[in-house]
């Protein structure tokens, strides 16, 4: 409910958001706004509407949130007297509520309608709302064309990886069934060799059992002891006749195949029946194997798709229960092409890591930025392209806490100091805009959680704190 102001210079000057304000300047200001007294529950304003008006938080507590499709997004919380909203058309006529204001606690604001601030201040300091203006228009432009690369950029940085990750699997599966083809016709053929040679039911069941017999030792033979063994099986072939022997040795001792399973096979199929017999279990491995390789290979780029998935949540709820050690792991698979060979991936997930309630897509957001940071501390010129890049996931009392530690080059104060400032960057021209500890600390903080560096001797981590709710 909106009463004739009670409010006086006391309690305005009460709040660090006017220190340097004369009293006489409080006055008028007081006598241009009213205040606002509110109740939990009750709307002060709302996202996408207007800023016509100015408000200060004189006492109690809101909360910021914005709708995304159906689902509301807590953004922050207005809980510090002395914080304020909107009054943007008092410097941009297009200026509107970026969130809803929405009470928490009893309280009260002072609120002042944007034409009376824009008129307040002007008389005092012209100067000072042209300049306001002129930052509004320039940091708007700025950061919509910065952002937009940044996107442009992070698309094409995961199309890419994807595109190669998904590529060697998918070669892998185009040359099988290729192969698979040619054993399929060697299969073939060699059955009706076999039926030209007059095997009985019999004996073509007697070589299926043998074929059925042959187990891959559980430990794979080494280089030299499994050469010998193609050598013995090669030399049974030729000396029973039996051709393309160096072609077959290789298949056959691979699959365990030894010279006394060859001398059972030879005694249960008649001379003639031998070759084709011996070469239809040869295709019968090369298929099997083959069949196992385009499994793996298909499975790979399944498993690739539902990394996408899990990364970029389609289909689920803005807010959801989220695991957090998924979200990093899809990160990672994401990421695997930025990722060269001489950096170990140390995955460290305790087994009591509790779901969190998140927008589970905004923290993917910022483990991509974490990883690629710290992935790129290891990779730059004087990094040599090594280094352990460590992902760590832990429960404490007051939610999940999230290590992202990489053995680069680390951080000096200054770069700490400045880390999450907007556009600030230590990387070359061009490779980096300085946005993307920015977002990640954003996004942090509308989930009410920390995030801080800390840099060891031997390591820099990234930290990131995480309560159960955004609410707690």
């Amino acid at each position: 409910m909106t009463t004739p102001t009670a409010l006086d210079v006391g309690d305005l000057r009460r709040l660090g958001l006017f220190d340097g304000t004369t009293d006489d300047q409080l006055r008028e200001l007081l006598a241009v706004g009213a205040e606002v007294r509110f109740s939990p529950g009750d709307v002060l304003f709302s996202e996408n509407r207007p800023a016509d008006d100015w408000l200060v938080l004189v006492e109690g507590s809101l909360d910021l949130v914005r709708h995304v499709g159906r689902e509301e997004l807590l953004l922050g919380a207005m809980d510090v007297p002395g914080r304020w909203a909107g009054g943007f058309r008092a410097w941009d006529e297009q200026g509107v509520y970026v969130a809803t204001g929405r009470a928490t606690s009893a309280g009260r604001v002072l609120r002042v309608p944007a034409t009376a601030l824009r008129a307040w201040s002007s008389d005092r300091f012209p100067l000072g709302v042209h300049l306001i203006e002129g930052f509004v228009r320039t940091a708007r432009t700025f950061e919509l064309v910065a952002r937009q690369r940044e996107s442009l950029v992070a698309l094409g940085t995961l199309a890419a990886g994807l595109a190669h990750e998904i590529n060697n699997p998918a070669a892998a599966a185009s040359q099988a069934v290729d192969e698979l083809s040619s054993a399929c016709d060697v299969l073939l053929s060699t059955l009706g060799r076999l039926a030209a040679g007059s095997v009985t039911a019999a004996q073509f069941t007697a070589l299926d059992g043998l074929r059925r017999e042959i187990e891959a030792p559980a430990t794979p033979l080494g280089g030299i002891a499994l050469s010998d063994r193609e050598d013995e099986v090669a030399d049974w072939l030729a000396e029973h006749g039996v051709g393309r022997e160096w072609e077959l040795a290789p298949t056959l001792a691979g699959a365990g195949v030894d010279v006394p399973w060859l001398d059972r096979a030879a005694g249960a199929l008649p001379g003639a029946a031998l070759e084709p017999g011996v070469e239809w279990v040869a295709s019968t491995l090369v298929a099997a194997g083959l069949l196992t390789e385009l499994k793996e290979s298909t499975g790979r780029i399944s498993g690739l798709v539902g990394a996408v998935r899990s990364y970029s949540q389609l289909d689920r709820a803005t807010v959801q229960q989220t695991d957090v050690a998924e979200g990093l792991e899809s990160t990672l698979t994401i990421l695997a092409s930025r990722i060269p060979p001489g950096i170990t991936v140390v995955r460290d997930h305790a087994d009591d890591v509790p779901a969190i309630e998140a927008a589970a897509g905004e923290l993917n957001q910022v483990w991509t930025n974490l990883i690629a940071n710290a992935v790129d501390a290891m990779t730059r010129e004087d990094a040599a392209d090594r280094g352990t890049l460590r992902v760590s996931t832990r429960r404490v009392p007051s939610g999940v806490l999230v290590e992202i530690g990489d053995t680069g080059g680390g951080m000096d104060a200054e770069t700490q100091k400045h880390a999450f400032d907007p556009f600030f960057t230590t990387k070359p021209v061009g490779e980096g805009i300085g946005l993307g500890l920015d977002i990640s600390h954003r996004i942090v903080a509308r989930h009410h959680g920390q995030i801080e560096i800390d840099v060891r001797p031997e390591e820099t981590v990234l930290r990131v704190r995480l309560p159960l709710s955004p609410g707690r």
